[in-house]
């Protein structure tokens, strides 16, 4: 009966991670702003960077998964700001591609070199275009809500590192085979995926953005009023009469 519950609470926690972080992150959706922001990369410097944004993706996952909510209470902060903050980003980073000009993918550009591609896998491209931060959110409110059985504790800490590593292994195959499935779309019908994708990021951070305000208007709608000391029920005491 107690392996049944344990083999229940694993994959309950695996579906929850992989189910609600999966298609935040999506892969697939991701690979042609991959391909436009390593526009003239080589095929090995694409292939390491598939590498190094699937490491990225898993370490930011599990360490929002794990220390997210003791990180967020450290400095003050709550999910709310970091939406905010993040959908600000990823909305910047959508119009600065949806506006990017076309024909300068159309010019052959010159290798990226692989030192500036490794400095180029934590930011922008795993942070904020694979990892963004409503997955961060999302993340950090699937942690917090832990177990307080040590034995569960454990048993969801490995389901949850089974299910960073589905995402973080679906990231590094959507970025690995995306310059084939580039080439097989053309120039032509791959700069219209790139520019929907641009304008669903954009979407997306405006949507994070906005979740974020209305949870930051709410808690000041529903904060509680200042304390206003009440007024004496008890009453005042007849004055004396002067004695001439």
């Amino acid at each position: 009966m107690m392996i049944a519950d344990d083999i229940r609470v694993f994959l309950t926690v695996l579906l929850l991670v992989v189910g609600g972080l999966l298609p935040i992150v999506n892969p697939v959706g991701s690979a042609p702003l991959f391909l436009s922001m390593t526009h003239g990369s080589d095929v090995p410097t694409r292939q390491m960077l598939a590498v190094k944004i699937a490491i990225n993706t898993f370490v930011l996952l599990m360490g929002s998964l794990v220390f997210g909510a003791f990180v967020l209470k450290i400095f003050g902060l709550s999910v709310p700001v970091v939406q905010v903050a993040g959908g600000a980003v990823l909305c910047a980073l959508g119009w600065n591609m949806l506006n990017s000009d076309d024909t300068a993918h159309a010019v052959a550009a010159p290798a990226m070199p692989p030192d500036v591609a490794i400095m180029r896998a934590f930011y922008p491209l795993t942070l904020p275009l694979t990892v963004d931060p409503g997955a961060i959110a999302v993340a950090v409110t699937i942690g917090a809500n832990h177990a307080h059985n040590v034995e569960r504790i454990i048993i969801g800490l490995v389901a949850a590192v089974v299910g960073t590593t589905v995402i973080a292994l679906c990231v590094w195959l959507a970025f690995r085979y995306a310059p084939r499935v580039a080439k097989w779309l053309g120039h032509s019908r791959l700069m219209v995926v790139m520019r929907l994708s641009a304008f669903i990021m954009l979407c997306i951070g405006v949507e994070i953005t906005w979740n974020g305000v209305r949870a930051l208007a709410e808690q000041v709608q529903f904060a509680p009023p200042a304390a206003v000391p009440a007024k004496s029920t008890v009453p005042a005491a007849p004055a004396e009469p002067k004695v001439p």
